[in-house]
């Protein structure tokens, strides 16, 4: 049988890992203690008050971790900042630096020995760096140079489809606007981006269903709810700031109802830093129930609570279901309501691993409530039901009318920062040709029609040869995707790659033929681009535009924006193609919001808009006018089977998921205190009922095997078992490290997102 084992470095500190006892609460003094001490360690006194209390401020630079929304400007506190937010700046702020004389010490070969946490820790890019044909060391070389460089191998590439322009949730809005510019300008849709590896699901499920693939919700809307249901989402580590929400809400009468394979912290209680009562440990529960459910059993359970809500109407006519809703704004109710009449409990049960007790009573829950809002994130988005799973979550709000009403609406929190922002910025490998028209009217060419490549088809196009060229706005591809060992490979194939960064990371070390470093300014730095103070937009989880702007000094002078980046590579490709400005663009960004506030639909007079104190919020006709943008002008009641997926006998699901050490692929540390884990990533979460009908103990190590039916073993090993709260069948472990394990073709029906949350997995005793 082919195998395919990626053996990827080990931190010699996790010789030291210790286990100890979960925590029930997220936040506290630790979360301060901690975030103030690596802070300080990191940028030293004076630096880490000027960047901490200019974070997430009007005035000031957006977050680049999370896309949490901010309180309006009158409603933010001093401190708008979480323990990650206050990690993700002491990152980006380091006085650490990686500059010529450190690549001069280290090889390729000998940085490819060590771990994402060592590299990141090394400090700040400095300069261009370019690792020539046959090259041991990377090399400075100036950016007149690496522009060269990569115009000379797009313009003799065969097809501009041989080129791919991947994108992270970083990237500005002016930036991302550039890029997918010139990708198009060049002739090419692939713009594989990190929301195919995340909310694509949510992307497609919402936008067949309600006409727009966006959240429906606002922050206010949280605060007034009476039930916030949170399905696959740890808040206390992925998106801390939701919590004041969350205790905003519950203060004023919300019930929560939580659904998670794992009892996470953030799910149970939160003591909030800056009040009294959160600092004496009196916090603030917060799930008033758990359903500890098994992975991808969230389709099955959405369905049961839509028998549930009908018969309870059946009951008491009148008050469960919206029926003026349903009847003025939906299509498919009657389809929807026999399917879930028809629903074979015994798959339910099946599928959750829960009591129908347990079901029912949570169903009272949404019963009872006249103002629900339904939470999720990647929990749900990366199974091979999600956009089933998500299609359902608006069947519920449809039938009970929970969508265009205060407090009420469907709420997907995104990962990154600005990731739903470059998406409505064009960056996608499919957007409509209402898109592609308005941007080939503004800029006198015909863009490009064919679909491009995502994510998945990304690698897999780069594994076949048939693209040549890869370039990285941001993020650490490699360590991102799926499969890790044929991604490295399909890496290896290019005749070059381009990773646009602020930091070293595992993507530049698996390179093509010839790799580029172009060192980028962070979120928190001083742009003087074109020699005026400039400053970006972000968009978060609820549509809200703002503007960042950095005031720190930049770690090199040699660092260009992210902007000025992208049209230095678009002026050496395209020349004065189509006539586009890019010296302009980069000279002055107002001059991109200009083109943005003509192609973008919701962002006329983009320019003058950004300008108001705290933004504006783009519009969303479902949440703003109960109207649906679909092909039949109403919002979809969908239908959907149930599937109750069996594993081999020996066989476990792992899911994969961040510690609170960590945001995305960059490891802060090595600690995950909430789940009492210390010194060590490459732990195996596991009930005690599987370690004893397997035959194995706490503490015992294993090599994780994962099986899938191209016929391929792919292994990560040496993984200790810890004994966790999880339900019998289903494990969970840390990615980066566990991502060799998912299959490249794994991936969510119809969205396309790998499946990092279902791997049908063994143990072998090391």
């Amino acid at each position: 049988m082919p195998s395919s084992s990626l053996e990827p470095p080990v931190d010699a500190a996790e010789t030291a890992l210790e286990v100890g006892k979960q925590k029930n609460y997220a936040a506290g003094l630790p979360a301060v203690r901690v975030s103030l001490a690596l802070a300080v360690r990191e940028m030293g006194v004076a630096k880490t008050a000027r960047n901490l209390l200019q974070l997430n401020q009007v005035d000031g630079f957006d977050c680049m971790s999370c896309a949490w929304p901010d309180p309006s400007p009158e409603h933010r506190h001093t401190a708008e900042f979480c323990e990650n937010g206050a990690k993700a700046v002491a990152w980006e702020g380091t006085r650490s630096r990686v500059d010529r004389e450190f690549f001069r010490a280290h090889s390729v070969a000998d940085l490819q020995t060590r771990t994402g946490h060592w590299l990141e820790k090394q400090g700040r890019l400095t300069e261009p760096m370019v690792l020539r044909p046959g090259g041991t060391h990377y090399e400075p070389l100036s950016w007149a140079d690496a522009f060269s460089l990569v115009g000379a191998e797009l313009t003799g590439l065969a097809s501009p489809d041989e080129a791919l322009f991947y994108t992270s949730g970083r990237a500005s809005n002016e930036a991302a606007f550039a890029y997918q510019l010139l990708a198009r300008a060049f002739g090419t849709n692939n713009l594989p981006d990190c929301s195919n590896m995340c909310h694509e699901s949510t992307s497609l499920g919402l936008a067949e269903t309600i006409g727009i693939g966006k959240g429906s919700v606002s922050l206010q809307d949280l605060h007034e709810a009476e039930l916030i249901v949170i399905s696959g989402q740890n808040p206390g580590t992925n998106h801390p700031r939701m919590l004041s929400a969350l205790e905003i809400a519950k203060r004023n009468g919300a019930k929560i109802l939580a659904i998670n394979p794992l009892r996470e912290a953030g799910l149970l209680k939160f003591d909030n830093p800056q009040t009294p009562r959160g600092l004496s440990g009196i916090g603030t529960e917060l799930a008033d129930r758990f359903l500890q459910i098994r992975s991808d059993g969230d389709l099955a359970l959405w369905q049961a609570f839509g028998l549930l809500l009908l018969e309870a109407e059946d009951r008491n006519p009148g008050t469960v279901a919206d029926r003026d809703f349903i009847s003025r704004h939906t299509h498919g109710f009657t389809e929807w309501e026999e399917n879930i009449r028809n629903l074979d409990r015994q798959k339910v049960l099946a599928a959750t691993g829960l009591e129908w007790a347990e079901i029912e009573a949570a169903a009272e829950m949404l019963i009872a409530s006249k103002k629900t809002v339904n939470c999720w994130s990647m929990g749900i988005t990366q199974h091979r039901n999600a956009v089933a799973t998500i299609k359902e979550f608006v069947n519920v709000a449809l039938f009970q009318g929970m969508i265009g009403k205060p407090g009420a609406g469907l709420c997907p929190v995104r990962g990154h920062s600005n990731v739903q922002g470059d998406r409505t910025m064009g960056i996608w490998e499919k957007s409509p040709d209402s898109f592609l028209d308005a941007l080939g009217t503004e800029f006198g060419f015909d863009p490009p029609r064919e679909h491009g490549h995502d994510a998945v088809a990304s690698v897999q196009a780069l594994r076949d040869g048939t693209a040549k060229v890869f370039i990285g706005l941001g993020g650490n591809f490699v360590s991102s995707m799926s499969d890790t060992g044929v991604t490295e490979a399909a890496m290896r194939k290019a005749s070059l790659t381009v990773q646009i960064s602020t930091k070293l990371n595992r993507s530049h070390l698996v390179t093509g033929t010839t790799a580029l470093i172009l060192p980028t300014l962070g979120r928190t730095e001083r742009d003087l681009t074109g020699g005026r103070e400039q400053r970006v937009t972000v968009e978060d989880s609820m549509s809200a535009v703002h503007s960042s702007r950095g005031r720190a000094a930049p770690a090199s002078g040699s660092l260009r924006s992210e902007v000025d980046i992208v049209c230095g590579i678009a002026r050496a490709t395209l020349g004065e193609r189509y006539a586009i400005p890019w010296a302009e663009f980069a000279q002055d960004y107002d001059a991109i919001r200009e083109r943005i506030g003509r192609v973008v639909p919701g962002c006329e007079a983009y320019a003058d808009k950004i300008r108001r104190r705290g933004g504006f919020v783009l519009p969303h006709p479902p949440r703003d006018t109960r109207t649906f943008p679909t092909e039949e002008q109403k919002a979809i009641f969908s239908t959907s089977p149930v599937e109750v997926t069996s594993v081999p006998e020996g066989r476990l699901v792992l899911q994969s998921l961040r510690s609170h050490d960590q945001f995305n692929t960059t490891i802060y540390g090595l600690d995950d205190r909430y789940r009492g884990i210390a010194s060590g990533r490459r732990v195996v979460f596991v009930s005690a009922a599987d370690l004893h009908e397997l035959g194995f103990r706490d503490g015992d190590t294993v090599d994780l095997v994962s099986e899938w039916e191209d016929g391929v073993t792919r292994r990560a090993d040496a993984f200790r078992l810890v004994e966790y709260s999880t339900p019998k069948g289903c494990v969970a472990a840390y990615y980066p490290e566990t991502n060799p394990l998912v299959p490249l073709e794994s991936q969510a029906i119809g969205s396309g997102t790998p499946t990092s949350k279902w791997v049908v997995v063994r143990f072998e005793r090391a």
